[in-house]
């Protein structure tokens, strides 16, 4: 099924202009007539059966099946269409149709789109235990266990039971039934369209409040699940609804440009289809026309429209390496828009999506045209999303594992992995709902990688906060601070795709999280934990000074820093100078060492300070016209240099760490220690070197003492800080 080219809001379907093959190497198979889904209702009324015969009603089904499933055994069909007939009789819809034209309906829109036969004998049944006598054992009984879940996976609880609380409960079953069979939300999705096709008999007030729990929800879902077919018909529907006039615009406009003459889309398929043949590069050029909601966002982008605006073009070859040749045809033989390239294939959307995207430009009058770049089996997954991978809980065929490779598990992905993670802290159905509805309109996925290998998988615009709970869970509570790609980073950092994210835990499991990271939590499950254990633990009193929540800091004295001027230097120079007679003394503000590329400049008295080249204070001096002095590191291998270590809060740290430091020769000329920080401390130490060799040393050495997770030499301070 075709969303883009059969549209219910159409005066007509559209029909794709024509297409052609360059080079076919085998005859075509006949197509099927189209079936056009919302005449259903009238195409397929009850007709008479001969036992173990196939009802005529389920006509239209069984073909659409059988184009995908030549194979399949039907019988589990009629006999689900038996069940459903006889239990739903003397049923009759809002529109004055047998009921049983709703499940006939749903069940043909799966078929369309390649479900396999258990999901379709579950389609047949859905309504059933809901609406009827029939039960879940029943069910069980004649149909067997799978099709019993995904009957019961779409059965809407009892508003008698449940009250106003029916409508998100049910969507907290459905989604937990999902996570254990995906096809539960494939049956739910093609049952929200059929009634959404049908809207038009309800009263205003239902049709928004529907057309807004589709537009909130289930729209966000059917993206999620890649079934772009229903996903486009759905949106075309709720926009009729919740947007009337400007509807109506988009649909003038659709109108107005298929009565017109000249095609540029057509004009430009043919070139690709000629470019494409002499390259002997065999595939399919089809024109895509956008559906209403595309149109009408192109339309707020650009106006007035032009005629290549109103579709796109797909090409449909055989392998993943045909996409890249026809890619370079096209942006050899014609004027590519590089802007507009996208490669799907190579870094696929977290929905299974896989195209390569381009665009290339009209030379006589710059249109730019869209192009879509997919093979067959691409395009049905991109159309029909995990519905196009069957029972995906059946071992893979032949046919599915060869050419692709692993075939992808979409049982669980990622995106609901995480909203079956934090429904569960969910406190209340109103929290549930409100929150579902925001984590689903996170329309974009990015991946960051942890330090062993993994990944993780955030909505865009999450931050560390949301990659400790997402990787930890509840004990992301006691996480101190993170590392992203190598550097110290603030939880509130927004990660990026592709980022590496090392994130540095405390030991104690009675860790409070801060109030503060409720602002930068992006995700749910990071919120909803947040607020819990905030909400169950009261506000501890402040800590004593000197101490943190786990005890003192240290047990050793700590040398104070003073105020009497400046730390003492080493008593030998090791740095030559272009100024005879000159002293030299090494600036306190970047702590130059061997081999640092370094400068100088005369102060009073005769000094010359030395720099390294990258401190602030260089750029300062010159700027106001200082001249610089030529200085370089001489024989003596002496160097005295400032350090930052930064630290968990434990006692003996810091006897541990001026240990492990005198071991590896180092000087203790001055040190700080600033007051904890959540459980954090920050360490600076001056220390004179016997051989600037050893500052490596000295600095893994420092790493290694436990409870030190970062050492670092003191950065330039920028001018005036």
């Amino acid at each position: 099924m075709n969303a883009e080219a059969v549209n219910p809001a159409n005066p007509g379907p559209v029909t794709p202009s024509a297409t052609g093959a360059a080079a076919p190497t085998a005859p075509r198979r006949k197509a099927r007539p189209r079936i056009d889904l919302r005449r259903l209702g009238r195409a397929a009324l009850l007709g008479p059966a001969a036992r173990g015969r196939l009802p005529d009603a389920i006509g239209h089904v069984v073909e659409a099946h059988r184009a995908h499933h030549p194979d399949a055994d039907l019988d589990p069909l009629r006999r689900a269409y038996l069940l459903a007939e006889s239990s739903h009789r003397g049923q009759m819809r809002k529109s004055g149709e047998p009921y049983i034209t709703h499940p006939l309906a749903v069940t043909l829109i799966l078929a369309e789109l390649g479900a396999e036969t258990t999901t379709l004998t579950a389609s047949l049944l859905h309504d059933t235990v809901e609406d009827t006598d029939v039960t879940l054992d029943q069910v069980g009984e004649q149909f067997g266990a799978e099709v019993r879940y995904l009957v019961d996976g779409v059965t809407k609880l009892e508003k008698v039971d449940y009250g106003a609380a029916a409508e998100p409960e049910t969507f907290r079953k459905m989604l937990l039934a999902t996570g254990n069979d995906v096809r539960v939300m494939s049956i739910k999705l093609a049952d929200r369209l059929h009634n959404m096709r049908t809207l038009g008999v309800m009263r205003r007030e239902k049709q928004e409040r529907i057309a807004k729990v589709t537009r909130d929800v289930l729209i966000p879902l059917a993206e999620r699940l890649g079934v772009q077919a229903l996903k486009s018909e759905l949106e075309d529907l709720v926009f009729a609804v919740m947007h009337p006039e400007e509807y109506e615009h988009t649909r003038k406009l659709v109108t107005e440009n298929a009565a017109r003459t000249d095609d540029p889309l057509a004009e430009v398929a043919d070139e690709v289809r000629r470019v494409l043949r002499e390259a002997d590069i065999t595939a399919e050029v089809l024109i895509r026309p956008r559906h209403f909601v595309s149109v009408h966002r192109v339309s707020r982008k650009r106006a007035p429209l032009r005629g290549a605006d109103f579709g796109r073009l797909l090409v449909l070859v055989q392998e993943d390496a045909d996409c890249y040749a026809v890619l370079g045809e096209l942006h050899t033989c014609m004027t590519p828009v590089v802007s507009e390239f996208k490669d799907f294939i190579a870094v696929p959307k977290f929905n299974l999506y896989q195209s390569l995207h381009t665009a290339v430009a009209r030379p006589q009058d710059g249109q730019v045209v869209e192009v879509l770049i997919r093979t067959h089996q691409m395009h049905k997954v991109a159309e029909a999303g995990v519905v196009a991978l069957g029972n995906p809980y059946a071992p893979p065929s032949e046919e599915q594992t060869a050419g692709d490779g692993e075939r992808v598990d979409p049982t669980r992905p990622g995106w609901l992995s995480r909203l079956l993670d934090w429904q569960r802290g969910a406190p209340d159905p109103d929290t549930f709902w409100s929150t579902l509805r925001e984590d689903l309109a996170q329309d974009r996925e990015i991946t960051v990688f942890r330090p062993d290998g993994g990944t993780l998988g955030l909505p865009e615009g999450a931050t560390c906060v949301d990659a400790a709970y997402a990787q930890y869970g509840e004990d992301a509570h006691a996480t101190m601070g993170a590392r992203v790609n190598g550097r110290l980073a603030t939880m509130s950092t927004v990660l990026r795709d592709g980022d590496t994210v090392q994130l540095l835990m405390g030991q104690d499991p009675a860790s409070e999280p801060s109030r503060e990271w409720l602002e930068h939590a992006h995700t749910p499950a990071a919120r909803i934990a947040i607020q819990r254990r905030l909400a169950a633990r009261p506000t501890p009193a402040p800590a004593e000074p000197g101490e943190t929540a786990r005890g003192p800091v240290a047990d050793a004295p700590v040398p104070r820093p003073t105020s009497d001027g400046p730390a003492p230097r080493p008593a030998s120079a090791d740095v030559l100078v272009d100024v005879p007679g000159a002293t030299v003394r090494l600036a306190g503000c970047c702590t130059p060492v061997p081999p640092d590329t370094i400068t100088g400049f005369a102060v009073r008295g005769g000094v010359v300070t030395v720099h390294r080249v990258e401190c602030p204070v260089v750029a300062r001096m010159k700027g106001g016209g200082r001249p610089e002095v030529g200085v370089r590191w001489g024989e003596s291998p002496e160097c005295r240099v400032t350090l930052l270590a930064e630290s968990f809060g434990r006692p003996h740290l810091l006897a541990d760490l001026t240990e492990a430091m005198a071991l590896e020769g180092a000087e203790i000329v001055s040190a700080t220690v600033e007051p904890p920080d959540r459980q954090r401390v920050r360490h600076t130490y001056t220390v004179l070197l016997p051989d600037a060799a050893r500052l490596p040393a000295l600095m893994r050495a420092m790493r290694d003492v436990a409870g030190v997770y970062d050492v670092s030499r003191a950065r330039p301070q920028p001018a005036g800080a």
